[in-house]
């Protein structure tokens, strides 16, 4: 029982020791992403094709509602 308890001590501690580090880490600015931003522009949108079956379901749909 003594080794669950001195499992469950130093795990929590290992935790806390990983925690911090992460703030740490995030205060200091290492998951900022400088480059993506500028870059963002130069991508292409993507376009979405449509099924033709479905196209012209639609455009069917479109000229009997005029």
């Amino acid at each position: 029982m003594n080794v669950i308890y001195g499992l469950l001590a130093i795990s929590i501690l290992v935790a806390l020791v990983f925690f911090v580090l992460f703030i740490f880490s995030v205060k200091k600015g290492q998951f900022d992403d400088d480059y993506t931003p500028s870059v963002r522009m130069l991508f292409d949108d993507e376009l979405v094709k449509e099924n033709p079956k479905t196209q012209n379901k639609n455009s069917n749909n479109q000229q009997k509602q005029s």
